[in-house]
């Protein structure tokens, strides 16, 4: 059964939609079976239900109870393999 990795933005499109791609290749790459979906902040109560990681692009103002993890690593690229060995990691245990 494939993980479920929860991508947001804002409204759900550009930007995020941008980032679940990345995230997508960057997992297969790594043999990670996952389900990485964007969403807009405002559907994020009910897209992280069942999510094993969530990967905000923007600020979220309340906590949720999921692992999260910086979206801005795999915009910008800064920090992008770290942040992607600790959610390989959390995705695979």
């Amino acid at each position: 059964m494939s993980a479920k990795v929860v991508v947001a933005c804002g409204v759900g499109v550009a930007t995020s939609e941008m980032v679940a791609t990345k995230l997508r290749k960057l997992l297969a790459g790594e043999g990670v079976d996952a389900q990485v979906v964007a969403v807009p902040a405002g559907e994020l109560g009910e897209a992280l239900k069942d999510a094993a990681a969530f990967v905000p692009v923007v600020a979220v103002e309340e906590p949720y109870d999921v692992p999260t993890f910086d979206g801005a690593a795999f915009l910008t690229g800064e920090g992008l393999d770290e942040t992607l060995e600790k959610l390989v990691a959390e995705l695979k245990a």
